[in-house]
């Protein structure tokens, strides 16, 4: 995804409808899947249905190697200010270590900064170790949010585990006010 030579022959351009055959080959060469239709609804909201188009391609040779898919949010999960999203980077593997996904995240990043936008954010697979190491090498940290997702089992499923009692809807506001049981015992035994 990232090299020390970058080829004189790169140019980062904005993506076009024509684009979605392209990355969805090299997309099937990463993940070894056809996601067309994916791809296709994807370039289709980031060209016609944003009002600021931020997803760009890179060209080596005038042939399309790569690139970056991304939106724009303002006021996401009670967050008021605008933060850009990135969630798709593309790389051809034969383009690896070529600067070329570099290339994208500088020429993104600045792209961003000249909007105003502070923050880029996205999210990656714990176990996608190249790519978290090329986003290291980017800059990208931690972010100081928890992602949380619930498995939707079938209607009428039971739940194979039953959740701790500390993250009940009973148990929040008690932690809250202070009154959790056991609490104000050890309160006053530190006041003596």
């Amino acid at each position: 995804m990232d090299g020390e030579g970058e080829s004189e022959s790169l140019t980062v351009r904005t993506l076009a409808p024509g684009d979605a055959a392209r990355l969805v080959r090299i997309d099937q060469r990463l993940t070894g899947r056809n996601r067309s239709a994916w791809y296709e609804g994807k370039l289709k909201r980031a060209l016609a249905e944003s009002d600021v188009r931020i997803s760009l391609g890179a060209e080596l040779d005038g042939f399309l190697v790569g690139a970056v898919l991304g939106s724009l949010h303002y006021g996401e999960y009670g967050q008021p200010e605008p933060i850009a999203i990135l969630d798709t980077i593309l790389v051809d593997p034969d383009c690896a270590g070529r600067g070329v996904g570099r290339a994208l995240l500088e020429n993104l990043t600045r792209n961003l900064r000249a909007f105003g936008i502070d923050r880029l954010r996205t999210e990656v697979a714990w176990d996608e170790h190249e790519l978290n190491r090329f986003l290291g090498r980017a800059g990208f940290v931690p972010a100081p949010r928890l992602v949380l997702e619930l498995r939707l089992e079938e209607e009428g499923a039971v739940r194979a585990s039953v959740p701790d009692a500390r993250h009940t809807a009973e148990a929040v506001p008690r932690a809250k006010l202070g009154k959790e049981p056991g609490r104000e015992a050890a309160r006053g035994e530190e006041a003596r």
